[in-house]
Parts: structure tokens; sequence; C-alpha cells
């Protein structure tokens, strides 16, 4: 592994630990929570409050477990509304699997879907600086239409993870940016706390980062 990529990994582990988190669970837990990402491959969407609580014995218990480790994303009705890299949010990052439309609730998320699951994705999103659209065909690792995007970059700020919840902050600036130039300018405003990557390099960290979530 490309030494910045392994350290981009440890950085964002020690930010959202989400994999030393799943192994703390209790199995009826890890086994819900693997059941909600799954189900928007599956489904197109979340499970929802009621069907979690066909699996588990206190769905209280799980909700409160889920949401400390800012694993699952709840609204104010305890109602699940996003699992990393998944949410039910209209984000800018739209991808279809499946069958099934869904969004990612960034960049980054969005090409760790097919690697997660070895499925082909098709991203649409679009660059953060210009508003130009992004359109990535993805199956594992591989960029599909790789000549459309050769020049695009993945963006982002490590000082915006600044509360408990990463899809309110961190993810907000894991961004898309349309070719080498502008994400230099972009890297640029803020070189202490910006770092940019090709997208190949985005696909490898996605990878290495959100697998272990599906093969632990």
């Amino acid at each position: 592994m490309d030494t910045k990529v392994k350290n981009a990994v440890d950085h964002l582990n020690e930010i959202l630990p989400l994999a030393e988190r799943q192994e703390t669970l209790s199995n009826g837990i890890a086994n819900v929570y693997q059941l909600i990402l799954k189900s928007y491959i599956e489904l197109g969407r979340t499970l929802n409050k009621a069907e979690i609580a066909e699996y588990v014995e206190d769905i209280d218990e799980t909700i409160n477990t889920l949401r400390s480790n800012d694993m699952v994303v709840f609204d104010e009705n305890d109602e699940p509304v996003g699992a990393y890299p998944f949410t039910m949010e209209q984000r800018e990052y739209k991808v279809n699997v499946n069958d099934h439309t869904v969004h990612s609730m960034c960049a980054l998320d969005a090409l760790a879907i097919s690697p997660m699951y070895n499925v082909k994705t098709h991203i649409e999103s679009k660059c953060h600086v210009t508003g130009d659209g992004i359109v990535i065909d993805q199956l594992d690792q591989k960029i599909l239409n790789n000549e459309e995007n050769k020049n695009v970059h993945f963006g982002l700020n490590w000082s915006s993870a600044a509360n408990n919840c990463c899809a309110t902050s961190l993810c907000t600036e894991m961004i898309f940016l349309k070719d080498k130039k502008i994400a230099e300018t972009w890297l640029a405003e803020d070189p202490d706390n910006r770092e940019i990557f090709t997208l190949n390099d985005a696909i490898e960290f996605a990878t290495r980062f959100f697998k272990p979530l599906v093969t632990l």
C-alpha cells in the first residue's frame, strides 16, 4: 500500500474507528449492523426501527450502542438515517447499485460501496469547486470509464472532523475535484489541513477503510 494512503487510512481510523468498534459489539448487534449496511444494497434503503427490532432482544440498547459508537446515524425518532458509507439524505453523491439508487455521505464513501460488496456501481456527483458533473462507473477497485475520469481527484479537509458525528462534520469536506489543477489550487488554500489524492488512490483508501466492515 502506498505510504500516503496507509497514513490516511490510519488517520481516519483514529477519527472514526468503525472496524475496531464493530469488534466490541455483541454478536446480536454486530449482526444487525451488517444487515443495516447490506439493506442499502439489497433494498435500496436502510432497515427501519421496527425491522431492526425483529432481530434483537433490546431495541433501545441496540440503538444506543450504534449511535454512541457513531456507526449508525439516527433521527429524533430513533429511526436510522445513515450508516457509513450510506445515507438516506439526498446528498450530492448518488450511487446506483443493484438497480437501486442510494446516496453516500461523501466522495470517499461513494467509492467504497463497490469494493465492499464486489458489485458494479454508477456514481453521479460533481466537482466541489466548479460544480461540473462527475460520473464514475466502478467495479471493485477498477474504474470502468477511466478515460473520462483520469484527471479526477479526491480531496478532504482533516480539520473538519470537529464533533462526535462524522456524518455532519468530516464527511461534508470529503469531495471530488474535477482535475489536478483545481485540486492543487484547492489544496493550496489550506495545505496544513487539506489533502488530495488521485482517484485510484482514493479508491484504495476507501477500500482499506471500509472493506474490513464486511469481512470481519
